[in-house]
């Protein structure tokens, strides 16, 4: 397991505070890139759960704040994370829609949103190995 998969699970594991979507993907990645938690946890404070209001999920949202602090910011990536999260997902990003799904699938909201973080810390992990960023 890779030190920022770890460090999401330990991140998902702490009950107080509570660490939304947005903050557990950033906060993974915070110890390369030279950011302390406290300051990626006020950063990511209002994202969880789609911007506090059922819109894109926060681990979306962290996954592109992560690459655009590693200097990854085209347009061709940004727009394949979407993509390839939607292939994933039933055509779903929104916060909203995802929790709905997971609900009628009888899932519970904690054990999802924590596979999501897991799954995009992964993702965004492999994009920055391929980049030589990491």
């Amino acid at each position: 397991m890779s030190k920022y998969l770890e460090r999401a699970k330990e991140i998902r594991a702490i009950v107080e505070p509570h660490h939304n979507c947005t903050q557990s993907v950033l906060m993974s990645f915070t110890q390369s890139l030279n950011l302390d938690d406290e300051t990626a946890y006020k950063l990511a404070v209002a994202f969880g759960a789609g911007m506090k209001s059922g819109l894109v999920c926060g681990v979306i949202t962290g996954g592109l704040m992560v690459l655009g602090l590693f200097g990854v910011d085209d347009q061709d990536t940004t727009q394949k994370l979407i993509k390839d999260f939607k292939a994933k997902h039933s055509d779903m990003v929104d916060c909203a829609d995802l929790l709905r799904a997971c609900t009628a699938a009888g899932g519970q909201r904690k054990p999802h949103c924590d596979g999501l973080v897991y799954e995009m810390v992964e993702y965004v992990e492999n994009i920055l190995k391929e980049r030589g960023k990491i």
